[in-house]
């Protein structure tokens, strides 16, 4: 049966966001289902790496929202001037020229969102909710709890279930300075009364959110994550030299970029380790800089800086390339990620991962079969992970393999398709 859907999701501004890649291709194999779906950017336009469905218009405009949170004339300007600053042209250039995403730097603001209706930033609720009464969908989906104040606006004005995926934002909320992660927590909690439904995007990410913002684990569902493959080949993984290491992330201290470099170190202090290299790729943020710069002072000190290579940001094409190029990707996290889309990614490519026993990894690399778990935050652990692939060259292309074929099965978008609309049909 043929449903209505309205997704809204979370523009990050210039970077390839994990949440947005899920939630457009959620949007996409619902719509290639036959399914009515509207995906409803906010903040900022989403950046995808394929085919983008989202709508044009932009809801909660980064520009309007600071505006509204810093001064009050822009709390009752008039519309035409609303849409103005909402102009998608302007956001790219302003998203371009950097809009922060630093929590440091948006407790207050996080505060405001999550008041809804009765914050600075009301007059912004308000226009997209009248949109989604207009719209008339059966469900409406939230891209995360920090949106949830959307939730009871929405039961004011319309009858129809809202659901909210899960997607890592505790990592954001825990970042707030006090006393505004406390009140986002207390705020996140009131408002998920007005939640039909809460969707994580694994096991590990509904057991640690229920904990976190004390939800009854029964509220929340697991509709694992997916992607689409086109483009994606299981070329097996390299068994030719030299041995190279990739990583596929953001480059910021949490993803664990230092981490590998040390164990890399590690590895290449035994002897009788043919040639080998480390290559990473993924987006810089200008104000981690100053990181990215102290892993390559590191590099250097330790005489490996012709052995380290930083891609930047890669495009579709351009990441599917770097992948493939690769004998093993590794991405050592120092905390518990809900999501691992680039662990997706390199085993649809038939590259096998070494990663930290934390978060969704063990769950992603148990039921792909397509690597190793070590135990966290241990460079020597990570280190002999590596090294126990680079002397089994066998090992490392039957688990390449094996993990592309799990990962077609397990962790398609039309599998993610499938197991959303469960949740919505239950919950109208």
């Amino acid at each position: 049966m043929k449903m209505r859907i309205a997704c809204i999701t979370a523009g990050a501004g210039r970077m390839y966001c994990g949440s947005c890649l899920r939630d457009n291709a959620l949007a996409s194999a619902l719509l290639a289902a036959g399914h009515d779906v509207l995906l409803i950017p906010t903040y900022t336009p989403t950046r995808t790496d394929e085919t983008n469905v989202s709508m044009p218009r932009v809801f909660l405009g980064g520009i309007n929202i600071y505006l509204q949170q810093h001064f009050a004339f822009f709390r009752r300007s008039p519309d035409i001037l609303d849409r103005l600053w909402d102009f998608n042209p302007l956001l790219k250039l302003v998203t371009r020229l950097g809009i922060s995403v630093n929590p440091t730097d948006l407790g207050s603001l996080t505060v405001s969102m999550l008041q809804g209706t009765r914050g600075f930033l009301k007059k912004e609720i308000q226009k997209l909710v009248r949109f989604l009464k207009e719209l008339s969908p059966e469900v409406i989906n939230l891209p995360n709890s920090l949106l949830t104040s959307l939730a009871p606006a929405i039961k004011a004005e319309m009858k129809v279930p809202v659901c909210c995926t899960l997607q890592g934002e505790d990592l954001f909320l825990g970042s707030l300075r006090e006393p505004f992660r406390q009140e986002s927590l207390q705020l996140i909690r009131e408002n998920a009364a007005c939640v039909d439904a809460f969707i994580a995007v694994s096991h590990f990410g509904a057991r640690s959110m229920a904990e976190y913002l004390s939800i009854d684990r029964d509220r929340i569902h697991v509709v694992p994550l997916g992607m689409s493959f086109d483009g994606f080949e299981c070329g097996n993984a390299r068994d030719a030299e030299p041995f190279t290491i990739g990583y596929l992330a953001r480059i910021a201290p949490e993803k664990g970029l230092h981490f590998l470099c040390d164990a890399y170190r590690l590895l290449r202090s035994r002897s009788g380790l043919a040639p080998s290299r480390l290559w990473a790729a993924g987006y810089l943020d200008p104000e981690h800089a100053y990181y990215l710069a102290g892993i390559r002072k590191s590099m250097d000190s330790w005489g490996l800086s012709d052995q380290f290579n930083y891609r930047g940001e890669l495009a579709r094409s351009e990441k599917i390339n770097f992948l493939k190029s690769l004998s093993v990707l590794s991405v050592p996290e120092i905390y518990d990620d809900p999501k691992g889309l680039f662990l997706l990614e390199a085993l649809a490519c038939g590259v096998p991962v070494v990663q930290p026993r934390r978060g969704a990894f063990v769950e992603i690399v148990e039921t792909t079969g397509g690597g190793l778990l070590v135990e966290p935050d241990e460079p020597d652990a990570l280190a002999d992970g590596l090294l126990e692939l680079w002397q089994d060259p066998k090992r490392r292309i039957a688990l390449g393999i094996q993990g592309s074929q799990a990962v077609r099965e397990h962790y398609n978008a039309n599998r993610m398709a499938v197991a959303a609309l469960a949740i919505y049909r239950s919950v109208i």
